[in-house]
Formats: C-alpha cells, structure tokens, sequence
C-alpha cells in the first residue's frame, strides 16, 4: 500500500495509507482532515509526503519560518502513533513551512517572503533524530520570514509566485551555489504592484501548475506561458 506522510505547521507528523481518504469529485466539500488523523485545532498541514518504502538511504528535509533546515533518515518516520510523533522540535513563534523526501546527494533551495533565496547541498546537513531542531538554512534579515524550500532540480527552472497573483521562473543554475546558513542572493523583485512572495515550486517547461486562492479559486496554467527570466525580476501576472 502506499502511504502519504502529512506535517504539520506546529513540526508534527501524521500517517495516512492512502485507501483511507474518501474519494470524491472536485465539487464535493471533502471530509476535514482532522477527522482523518489526530491533529490540533490550530495546527496546519504544510506538506503531504506520498511514500511507498521507507527505504535505507533516503531522508526528509524540513524547513522552518525562521530558516531553519533538518534532514532525518526516513526510517524514523516508519512507526507512527495514532496521536502522530514529532517530526522536528521549534522554537517560540517557529513554524514547519515544508519538507521533501531527498536522496541525501540534492541541492536545496530555501525562499523569503522579501525575495530572497539560498541554495546549498544538503550534504552541508548532517542527519539529526526526530527531536532535534536543525540547523541554520538561511540568514533572515529583521522582518522577514522563509515560505518555501524544494529540491532544486537540475534543468529546471523556480516559479516565484505573490501574494498579487504574480509569477516568474528562473534556471536554478543563476542562484549560485553556497553553503548554508548564508543570506541568499535575490529571488524576485518584491514591490507594491506584486506583494511579498506566498510560494516556491520547482518546474520544467512541458509542466502545467493550479494556482489555488484562499477563497478557494483554482486557475490551470501551462509553465511554458510563464516567462523565464532573471532574478531580480518582478514577474507577470498568472491570477487575477
């Protein structure tokens, strides 16, 4: 059976075989998914980690809102509680904001909300438990916050979208390549027009993105429509 691993904003992990959510069509409400697992009121999924093995050799990279950064074996995650068990252990006022399963050899590309973005190999990390809190990613300036962290996938390109419903990619290879815990180089030209960046995705040219407002709104997007530029631009617009 497959299995999807759910984090959570508050750095706990949950554990779903994937025959347990309810199937429906995309105008069905859908079931809330604190009735599928044990989660807090207040607590929100970031990331869901489909996962068929849980293979030697591969681990989970988290990171935080205050720039922090934490690989763990995957095999830590192999015997959940019903209640969910702590994936990493944050500081006051921290929040888990994303994780990827990882080969222990990628590169990792960690965003800001004002622009900014750090790339590192997650060789830099070394392997910690589940309770431990990391290490730093990047170097915050006052103010600023992470919002998102993926795999930097070779050939391919990161799409920067805002909080104004603008959007750009640019080739991974212009954010040159440092050791982590530094401040980054800057992603994308954050103004009144656009607003501060929401999300980070890594995408090649023939893939397609659904950008999804918080009033629910879902536009589908081919990635070819969206330019691919430097990185201090500001982007165009992808939803109204």
């Amino acid at each position: 059976p497959d299995y999807i691993l759910i984090f959570t904003s508050d750095g706990n992990l949950f554990w779903l075989k994937v025959h347990e959510i309810p199937q429906a069509g995309r105008h069905t409400k859908g079931r809330p998914i604190v009735n599928l697992v044990n989660m807090g009121q207040e607590e929100k999924v970031t990331t869901v980690v489909p996962v068929r093995e849980f293979k030697e050799g591969r681990f989970v990279v988290m990171a935080t809102m205050q720039g922090k950064i934490k690989k763990t074996p995957l095999t830590a995650f192999s015997n959940p509680r019903k209640a969910g068990i702590i994936s990493i252990t944050l500081e006051k006022g921290d929040k888990l904001i994303g994780s990827v399963l990882s080969d222990g050899q990628d590169e990792i590309c960690m965003a800001t909300a004002s622009g900014k973005a750090i790339r590192f190999n997650e060789k830099g990390i070394r392997p910690m438990g589940r309770s431990a809190q990391g290490v730093r990613g990047i170097n915050l300036r006052k103010g600023d916050k992470v919002v998102g962290m993926v795999k930097a996938a070779p050939g391919g390109t990161l799409l920067s979208v805002t909080e104004k419903g603008y959007g750009k990619r640019t080739d991974f290879k212009e954010y040159r390549l440092q050791s982590r815990g530094g401040g980054g180089v800057i992603n994308l030209k954050v103004v009144e027009k656009n607003g501060q960046v929401v999300g980070v995705l890594p995408v090649k040219d023939e893939d397609e993105v659904m950008l999804i407002s918080k009033q629910g709104m879902v536009v589908r997007v081919a990635v070819s429509g969206i330019s691919e530029v430097g990185r201090a631009a500001q982007g165009v617009r992808v939803i109204s």
